[in-house]
């Protein structure tokens, strides 16, 4: 089967332990249900980090005796904060959704310098999964992750969340108020439905309506601002993220212009153009939501999250660094100067570095364990495979599950580990091997979705009689997806090892060819050695001499003839 349509796939040129992401590293986009194909709503998350392990956190419901703790970790470098009060119970979480479909993303900003180090032990990773874990909608995890800052304390930097349940879909903005100080300053708003948003290291939220029930604020969001001298208009004009975290120009062109490639694909209408994100007009903003030209299907969500900046004057396979095969990667540093100018590289959607990432599709139409689908896959978002894992499942597979292997030790039981030694190796030759890849990925992908209606029309009627069949049912089915694409990637990477060894390229019937460099990369080579490389010209071949002409016989005249062979003597 080939891949399912989806218009936002980007084309490509063809030629013959636990640690959390780092600021600038993580990109989340948010669907209404109204901007859905189906009515679905999504919310989507690339946790990229040099150092996060990819695998899918399974966490049971439990029931918890009075007076129980909790142990806070910090998501980011495992250390102990501190203990909470444990809730009496707590719902299952598979990855970042929850059994009752409730899923929480986000990427870091960091924000304004004097408000690092703020006094508590509750970081932004904790407040995700607690909140997972304590509640059913959006609205009630925002309240969750806002009375927690409120009651422990925030012990991280600014933060943006995607949080949405089956019916609505919010931005939650969080910073902390600098050392010694504790809580937080925040605002949330619910996206209007038919509507569209990413974000992406960079706080978004600008002016918001005071008095609205879809705007949600701490009550000294603006007052805290007014104390530090950072603003002193009208309230109605007060802007989170133009106070709490400036954009300047490497928010620009390394956060925004993440944001600005998923807008201006799915809303083409609205003419983004690269000077939002470019740097060339610094007053320019993108806008908080736009409204799609086009309902999204998952497999669109999908397409979005796989972007290169393709087709764009951002494109990352056009220039020198993409080197002979496009390849629309740059190894870090992300800045870097030569004869004293400074220089940078493009940050994508699609990066080397993604630990994880996921589609989270949530449904309101159906039992909460069959319409949560987490779409989960490792490694490289334009390379993994997104794979279905409900949110009724008992247990994840195990390639996927935590302590199968870790980012300093290999195992081949990994899907991590099979999925970046495949991509590893595309990465050397870009644009013959995706070619490969996105067969692979393709058929996997368009099988799921084939077989989805089918899946859950099954686990539906089993979940008339019994909701736990319908939950074994969809665990024994993730599971073995889960085996399925882990197999199929390992024989992938075989497979590509010896179609493409020494630099060789195999054909079907195992010919090996030579194809040759394309000639763009030829003069790069050619203009960066001169004449080094240059061949010697060929000397021109001697010219024969011609043949004497025969003497002119006159009419009558006698013609001596020699003999043509000597006489003997």
């Amino acid at each position: 089967m080939t891949r399912p349509y989806s218009k936002f796939l980007p084309a490509l040129a063809v030629s013959a332990g636990l640690v959390a992401p780092a600021a600038l590293a993580c990109t989340s986009m948010l669907v209404t249900k109204g901007a859905s194909s189906d009515g679905s709503t999504f919310i989507t998350y690339a946790a990229d980090s040099h150092e996060l392990y990819g695998e899918l956190y399974y966490t049971p419901a439990r029931r918890n005796p009075p007076g129980a703790m909790r142990d806070i970790i910090e998501w980011d470098t495992g250390k102990f904060l501190g203990r909470i009060k444990e809730a009496p119970i707590t719902y299952t979480v598979v990855g970042n959704m929850n059994e009752h479909q409730l899923s929480i993303s986000e990427s870091t900003f960091t924000g304004r310098k004097e408000l690092e180090g703020p006094a508590g032990i509750v970081d932004y990773g904790s407040l995700i999964y607690i909140a997972l874990e304590r509640a059913k909608t959006a609205r009630e995890a925002i309240k969750v992750m806002t009375d927690l800052v409120a009651e422990y304390g925030y012990a991280s930097t600014g933060e943006s969340f995607s949080i949405a349940d089956p019916k609505e879909v919010w931005i939650l903005e969080m910073i902390g108020k600098g050392a010694g100080q504790k809580g937080a300053v925040w605002v949330a708003r619910r996206l209007p439905d038919g509507y569209i948003s990413a974000h992406a290291n960079q706080a978004r939220i600008r002016q918001f309506p005071l008095n609205d029930s879809d705007v949600l604020y701490s009550k000294d969001v603006i007052s805290f601002a007014r104390e530090k001298g950072w603003f002193k208009g009208a309230d109605k004009d007060f802007s989170f993220a133009d106070t709490y975290h400036p954009l300047d120009f490497e928010g620009t062109r390394f956060a925004e212009a993440r944001v600005w490639s998923i807008l201006r694909r799915a809303a083409p209408s609205a003419r983004l153009g690269a000077d939002y994100v470019d740097g060339s007009a610094p007053d320019k903003r993108l806008p908080l939501w736009v409204k799609p030209d086009q309902k999204l299907a998952v497999q669109d969500v999908m397409g979005l999250m796989r972007d290169h900046f393709e087709g764009t004057p951002l494109d990352m396979t056009k220039d020198v660094g993409a080197g002979p095969y496009a390849v629309p990667y740059r190894w870090r540093p992300m800045t870097w100067e030569v004869d004293g100018k400074k220089y940078l590289h493009e940050r994508a959607i699609s990066t080397q570095q993604t630990g994880f990432s996921f589609v989270a599709q949530m449904r309101s139409w159906m039992p909460a364990p069959v319409g949560g689908v987490l779409w989960f896959g490792v490694d490289d978002t334009f390379t993994t495979v997104y794979t279905p894992m409900y949110a009724g499942i008992r247990t994840a597979p195990k390639n996927l599950a935590q302590g199968v292997a870790s980012r300093g030790e290999f195992s081949w039981d990994s899907s991590f580990w099979v999925f970046n030694w495949v991509s590893n190796q595309a990465y050397s030759r870009w644009s013959d091997m995706i070619v490969d890849v996105q067969k692979a990925q393709g058929e996997l992908e368009g099988q799921f979705l084939a077989d989805q209606a089918d899946i859950e029309k099954a686990a539906l009627e089993l979940y008339k009689t019994s909701p736990e069949q319908a939950r074994s049912y969809l665990t024994e089915y993730s599971t073995r997806q889960g085996d399925k694409v882990h197999g199929r990637w390992r024989k992938l990477g075989e497979q590509l090892l010896v179609k493409y060894i020494d630099g060789n390229v195999r054909d079907e019937m195992g010919k090996v060819n030579h194809p040759k460099y394309p000639d763009s990369w030829y003069r790069h080579i050619v203009k960066d050695t001169g004449s080094r490389l240059a061949l010697p010209a060929e000397p021109k071949p001697a010219e024969a001499k011609p043949e004497p002409k025969p003497a002119e016989v006159k009419p009558g005249q006698k013609v001596e003839q020699k003999p043509s062979v000597a006489p003997a003597p």
